[in-house]
């Protein structure tokens, strides 16, 4: 699958390139199609993906307790941050909890890096809460970072690009080498990149990789990260094991290990922050989910009754 757009679905296929529907029956399940997915064909249409390697899914945007696929089978996610302004941090730990819940490898690439006066403070901030994925600092008008992320670019492998409107994916993707270039918009007056990307598109670059770029994620809702965000905040969760109580909130408990790093300047409170608030939304996730197939265990029973009930000599 190299493109989904309009209802339809793009494939490379042996004869080529083809652009087809998807059955009824894959259109109504809760499986939604991405962009790397290995599909099955029933003659002209889309029947059935098959098992993926890895996922990189974020809750519905309608806000259900349903998720969307955003791209599958991928080896490497790359998480996209301009430097138009300074690293937002809690923002950064976010795409950094999305992309580590793929179960693919991660890397940050600071773009733009020729309109940022502090580069290398910059790239301190990113490694101050990226744990174990490198941070790459790149511009696409010198040249800065790019022998290093193309090392990256193994023939085989398939990468994702994801990160905010106008971070210059696009711009990324043709500066590692796409053998179709992609659209690419100017630099506003305020120094932010422009929306180009439009749909989720797969490249082949020129050293025999695969990469798929991403629009802009307006909403980043996660979806199954509870292990993604302590892998993220492991700083966090190693001093939360030290906390007296178990079930500490880190709040007015006594004997709470995270305040007390934190008040020793050990440990950033807004880093607290950050961690609870994603806490907290899994855990509303995980109650939305649980409603979710209650009522569906439920209705599954109501109409294994009504058919006992409507059968004949009963």
């Amino acid at each position: 699958m190299v493109r989904v757009d309009r209802g339809l679905v793009t494939l490379d296929t042996p004869a080529g390139e083809r652009r087809l529907p998807l059955t009824g029956k894959l259109r109504q399940s809760d499986t939604s199609i991405a962009v790397g997915d290995w599909v099955v064909l029933d003659q002209d249409a889309v029947a059935a993906i098959l098992p993926r390697s890895t996922s990189l899914l974020r809750r519905d945007t309608d806000g259900s307790a349903t998720s969307q696929a955003i791209a599958a089978n991928v080896d490497l996610v790359i998480v996209a941050v301009p430097l138009t302004e300074s690293v937002r941090v809690r923002k950064l730990e976010r795409y950094l909890v999305f992309a580590r819940s793929s179960g693919a490898d991660v890397v940050v690439v600071l773009t733009k890096a020729d309109l940022w006066a502090d580069v290398d403070g910059a790239v301190a901030d990113a490694v101050a809460v990226s744990g174990d994925a490198d941070v790459f600092a790149f511009s696409a008008r010198t040249g800065e970072g790019l022998e290093g992320l193309l090392t990256l670019m193994t023939p085989g492998r398939t990468v994702v690009v994801v990160g905010p409107s106008g971070a210059g994916k696009s711009t990324l993707t043709n500066a590692l080498g796409a053998e179709r270039e992609l659209a690419t918009g100017e630099i506003r007056d305020d120094g932010k990149g422009r929306h180009t990307t439009t749909a989720r598109e797969m490249v082949r670059l020129a050293g025999g990789a695969l990469l798929i770029d991403t629009p802009g994620l307006r909403s980043l809702e996660l979806w199954g990260a509870d292990e993604s965000i302590a892998a993220t905040y492991d700083d966090v969760t190693e001093l939360a094991a030290q906390c007296r109580f178990r079930n500490c909130g880190h709040g007015t408990e006594p004997g709470c290990a995270v305040n007390a790093a934190v008040d020793e300047g050990l440990l950033d409170g807004e880093r607290i922050d950050g961690y609870a608030k994603l806490q907290r939304e899994e855990e509303r996730l995980g109650a939305k989910l649980d409603a979710r197939l209650r009522a569906e265990h439920n209705k599954k029973i109501r109409s294994f009754s009504r058919s006992i009930r409507d059968q004949p000599n009963r």
